[in-house]
């Protein structure tokens, strides 16, 4: 074909393709002036004309021959033509079409662990909610065995959801996979709403002071007390006056075995899957291996009684009376060596605790103090007690004392700050726990008394509310305590180790705040 020929060829070509576009556009527009002439007349009525009907089919045929984008420019126009009042009735009949049942449709695709998986965030008020919207929904929740993974989450993130699993031995049907026979999503389904209720009694037998109490009477010939204690499920190990560590066992509450060796009171004691460490009046520091018994390491440092100890991730600090704080460095049970000794306090160290970022020690100087772990260097006092401190824990912020100004003080660590300041007790506060929900205090008053934790923390809450129950039973001073969601376990200057049950109560003709015990008595030989 010569040139002039496809030139003209292609013009005609041009010329038709413009046409055609200009055509498409003219209907549009023509379109769209017949529909907006129509929204323009000022009535919201539409004039009952036989020829609307007529011309909207046109318009219907003409906006089907469109692409997509078309009619969306088209319709966008369109909307932006009408009024406030016309853009409600749209949006009401958009709202339904827009709406998509997810949960139904992807198991549709073969898609059921994405629905379980989306599910699976829910609590168990929305999961309830989720089991009414349809049958689909039901299944879903019931074949994804989700009841199961919301408790499941819970006995991985809640202690006191942990320890209800094992005491009540639901927890051999958690954390099996469907392969392996497990219970239907019903049994998991109507086990969630016990589970609640036993933690709302136990929340109840807490603030009530009911309990079950629990017994051991463990003096000796020349025992006159139990100065400090350590329990597991399995075990209680008791340092006493009388120079021995005697084990016993949870359960039975029988005396397992005596370990001696300490020449003076055992004083305090930690222990792990490993070891028993103990201080002891005698200066000494000893190392026991947990299982036999067998004397491991002999640490002779401290020049007065071992006061307190705390061991952790290969790093054991000790103080003592003669005003010192040993930090060592623990290599196996045999490999202990003295890392830094730290300075400061004017009166005997009476407890040590530590994390990886501080050291805190207390003394009968008054103060507290605080240690960088990792460098072993001073870093601030904490000031306000009237008179010497006994005992302390310390976790995260927060550092809470006890003193012989028979005082509570909660203290952020950081900055120093009291936060709070507890009476109760007539004479000094010996011992002190914390979790996240209560402070646990024992004093030589002979009383234990359990606070809230978190009023405590509000500035806003009264004085007279903080105290939340004051269990009253040892006949001697209280020396030591130890405590977890279910049960306080505390020793004393009158010989016994008493276990103050708050999950297993009997309601049956008991006054509150008082149980009938269970006493076991032994008789060293």
């Amino acid at each position: 074909m010569e040139p002039e020929m496809e030139d003209k060829t292609l013009e005609q070509m041009n010329s038709t393709f413009m046409d055609s576009q200009t055509d498409e556009r003219s209907k549009k527009t023509t379109v769209f002036k017949t529909i907006t002439n129509g929204l323009m007349t000022g009535s919201r009525k539409r004039p009952s004309e036989g020829n609307y009907e007529k011309e909207k089919e046109v318009c219907i045929q003409l906006f089907d021959q469109w692409s997509e984008a078309d009619q969306v420019e088209f319709v966008e126009h369109l909307i932006s033509r009408m009024c406030h009042y016309q853009h409600g009735h749209i949006n009401s009949y958009l709202k339904p079409m827009l709406q998509r049942d997810f949960i139904t449709a992807l198991p549709a695709q073969g898609l059921d662990h994405i629905a379980e998986n989306i599910l699976s965030f829910l609590d168990a008020r929305s999961l309830c909610s989720a089991e009414l919207v349809c049958k689909e929904w039901q299944r879903v929740i019931s074949e994804g065995m989700l009841w199961k993974k919301l408790i499941e989450r819970m006995v991985r993130t809640d202690p006191l959801w942990k320890g209800l699993s094992e005491r009540h031995q639901w927890e051999k049907y958690l954390f099996k996979n469907r392969t392996t026979e497990v219970p239907p999503n019903s049994y998991y389904r109507s086990l969630y709403p016990k589970i609640i209720q036993d933690i709302e009694t136990i929340e109840a037998n807490w603030r009530c002071g009911r309990h079950n109490l629990q017994r051991i009477q463990c003096r000796s010939e020349n025992s006159k007390g139990v100065y400090c204690l350590q329990y597991d499920d399995d075990k209680i190990i008791s340092g006493l006056r009388d120079n021995s560590i005697k084990i016993w066992d949870k359960q039975s509450l029988e005396c397992l075995k005596i370990l001696t060796g300490h020449t003076g009171s055992v004083l305090c004691l930690q222990y792990d899957e490993r070891v028993i460490v103990t201080g002891s009046s005698d200066s000494t520091v000893r190392v026991w291996d947990v299982n036999t018994g067998e004397v491991l390491n002999t640490l002779i440092h401290h020049n007065e009684a071992v006061l307190h100890l705390r061991f952790c991730n290969g790093l054991m600090v000790t103080c003592s009376k003669d005003r010192s704080i040993a930090v060592w460095d623990m290599a196996s049970p045999t490999d202990i060596s003295l890392r830094r000794v730290l300075v400061g306090h004017r009166a005997a160290v009476n407890v040590v605790d530590f994390d990886d970022k501080y050291i805190v020690s207390a003394s009968g100087d008054r103060t507290i103090k605080v240690w960088s772990t990792s460098t072993c260097e001073f870093v601030r006092t904490l000031n306000g007690h009237k008179r010497g401190i006994a005992c302390l824990q310390y976790r995260d912020r927060l550092v809470v004392s006890g003193s012989s100004d028979n005082t509570i003080r909660l203290w952020d660590i950081e900055c120093g700050a009291c936060l709070r300041v507890l009476e109760g007790h007539e004479e000094l506060v010996r011992c002190i726990r914390f979790d996240n929900k209560r402070i646990v205090s024992g004093a030589y008053d002979g009383k234990i008394k359990v606070w809230d934790l978190q009023a405590a923390l509000d500035p806003r809450a009264p004085a007279s509310t903080l105290c939340l129950r004051t269990l009253v039973e040892h006949s001697g001073r209280v020396f030591r305590l130890q405590f977890d969601e279910f049960q306080i376990i505390s020793s004393s200057h009158d010989d016994t180790i008493l276990i103050w049950d708050f999950l297993n109560v009997s309601t049956n003709g008991q006054t509150e705040g008082r149980s009938p015990s269970r006493t076991y008595t032994y008789i060293s030989r």
